[in-house]
């Protein structure tokens, strides 16, 4: 999947978004949790070059924003990973989430991105959680959900996809959204 042939795509979708009736509560209250915990954010933005808007909403969800939680799959960081990716950690300590964010970042090579527009944000979101949306030719919910772009179908576990099922979590592309519309300082690059 190639940023150059989806870019366009996430673009349309951006501007034709609308989050669902009943939805925009939920999210208003997932990016305020987010703008509360931005310092925290922050640290780990200055670190690894990543937004602090993405790090926060691949950190929902990942884990529902558990701060005991690996930013890369949402384990305890208290134990070794046994979920894709396995094997990382433990992360014990004072910093065990900045570290354990940082090191998912580094592993999925967040940190060597530069230009972090907004097109890009939404892509390497997808390729953090995995390009088997875009495999079937389908909008992912881990980017769309609650949205009028999420449609049927989710990885109910790793490499198991049901046509049927519907993801309720929310999606990073309305959480983003919302998080740029609560804190004025958020202000997204676009493509042109």
């Amino acid at each position: 999947m190639r940023y150059g042939a989806k870019w366009p795509e996430y673009a349309d979708q951006w501007n034709r978004m609308v989050i669902k009736p009943g939805r925009e509560s939920q999210f208003r209250q997932y990016a305020e949790f987010a703008i509360a915990n931005k310092s925290l954010y922050l640290k780990i933005a200055a670190q690894s070059g990543v937004t602090w808007p993405h790090i926060a909403v691949i950190h929902r969800r990942e884990s529902d924003a558990n701060f005991h939680t690996y930013l890369g799959n949402g384990q305890s960081l208290a134990r070794v990973t046994t979920e894709v990716p396995s094997g990382r950690g433990p992360f014990l300590g004072p910093n065990a989430f900045l570290n354990g964010a940082l090191d998912a970042l580094h592993l999925d090579g967040l940190d060597s991105v530069k230009d972090w527009r907004l097109e890009k944000i939404l892509y390497y979101c997808e390729i953090f959680n995995g390009t088997g949306y875009a495999n079937k030719g389908k909008p992912s919910p881990y980017i769309w959900g609650g949205t009028n772009i999420q449609v049927r179908g989710k990885y109910t576990s790793d490499r198991v996809y049901n046509p049927f099922s519907w993801d309720p979590q929310p999606g990073c592309a309305p959480l983003l959204f919302m998080i740029a519309k609560l804190d004025n300082t958020v202000q997204f690059k676009r493509e042109d």
